[in-house]
């Protein structure tokens, strides 16, 4: 009689994040108490947990390591990190053919040529929703023709005030007696002008019709306790108008709770037997 053969123990993808503040706890905590078939195994938290060698995430001891050690480990890499280290975290997390998972879309929108550094090492990208609603609608008329992508961007004047264009162009945003439109352009122009806070825009631009065509609003709104965004889609299969209001992340107000939680998702599908949405 044959042997009868031992079905194989599932591994379970290693996941690294780089980037400690308000989302990436948000995701480490999900990692931890959720699971979902990961394991959270190392993190990164740049000059915030300098020299310190471990975590606690739920009662859980995560290792803290340098980056190269991190991606080394690890089979995807999570990027929670300021736009300012996308390259880096890009550069090292593709070069060694790991899965990316980020929201910093303008930080993508800026440095595209980390697409071929992840085509020739067998690594791969993914831009998590973040923010945004109606990404997968926007991408199915992009299939056919989109006439024309447009957002408008309201937030509390407190979630722009250390914006660089705001700083660049000495904005005084406290005391706003109404809403006040401080920026209107390409969703180019945006990514450059507001490069840690137009995440959307650029999720928008890299999903529809590219960062030149997509057009971008930006208002301080003093009457608004949530960051909004309305996305308006013309295109010969669908006319989209869509509105979100996200609930500002106590940790970080400039950031919405969803943020988090929109990553969780992105690693879920991952690894998922049956996957909602294209």
């Amino acid at each position: 009689m044959a042997e009868q053969q031992q079905p194989t123990a599932k591994v379970h993808p290693r996941v690294g994040i780089v980037g400690m503040g308000a989302i990436g706890n948000g995701v480490a905590r999900l990692l931890v108490q959720e699971a979902a078939g990961f394991v959270l195994t190392g993190v990164n938290g740049g000059k915030s947990l300098k020299n310190v060698e471990a975590i606690q995430v739920a009662n859980r001891t995560i290792p803290v390591m340098g980056l190269d050690d991190l991606v080394a480990c690890c089979d995807i890499i999570v990027d929670c990190a300021p736009a300012t280290a996308f390259r880096a975290i890009a550069e090292a997390s593709l070069g060694a053919g790991r899965q990316l998972v980020t929201v910093s879309g303008a930080a993508l929108l800026s440095n595209m040529e980390v697409k071929e550094i992840a085509r020739a090492a067998g690594g791969r990208i993914i831009l998590a929703t973040g923010a945004l609603l109606g990404l997968d609608a926007v991408r199915a008329a992009a299939e056919g023709e989109i006439f024309s992508a447009r957002l408008v961007t309201r937030k509390p004047p407190s979630s722009l005030e250390k914006a660089k264009f705001v700083i660049e162009n000495r904005l005084d945003l406290s005391n706003l007696p109404k809403a006040l439109k401080i920026f209107e352009g390409s969703a180019r122009e945006a990514a450059l002008a507001f490069p840690a806070n137009v995440n959307v825009a650029a999720a928008l631009a890299l999903a529809g019709i590219g960062p030149e065509r997509t057009m971008v609003e930006i208002w301080a709104d003093p009457e608004l306790e949530r960051n909004t965004h309305r996305v308006a889609i013309e295109a010969d299969s669908t006319r989209l108008d869509m509105t979100i209001e996200n609930v500002p992340d106590p940790a970080n107000p400039a950031t919405g709770r969803i943020t988090a939680l929109s990553i969780y998702s992105a690693l879920k599908s991952i690894n998922a037997v049956m996957r909602i949405g294209s």
